[in-house]
């Protein structure tokens, strides 16, 4: 197996329906731009709050994808 390298960037997905939803967002959003993607790990999950009712989920995304070599 050969070596390879790792980035990790941190997303925040957004819903109006559930946390599940709003990873999933940022996952897929990603996945357009980005090649390779391999793991995905909810780091914190909260919700946006209005007049005493939660209008949105969010869930913070740590998101991790193959580096290319460019040799």
């Amino acid at each position: 197996m050969p070596d390879s390298v790792y980035k990790v960037i941190e997303l925040i997905g957004t819903s109006e329906v559930s946390w599940e939803d709003a990873a999933k967002r940022a996952v897929e959003t990603a996945g357009k731009s980005l090649k390779n993607l391999r793991i995905a790990e909810i780091g914190k999950l909260d919700m946006k709050v209005e007049n005493g009712r939660v209008v949105a989920y969010r869930a913070r995304v740590n998101l991790s994808f193959k580096v290319e070599s460019i040799a």
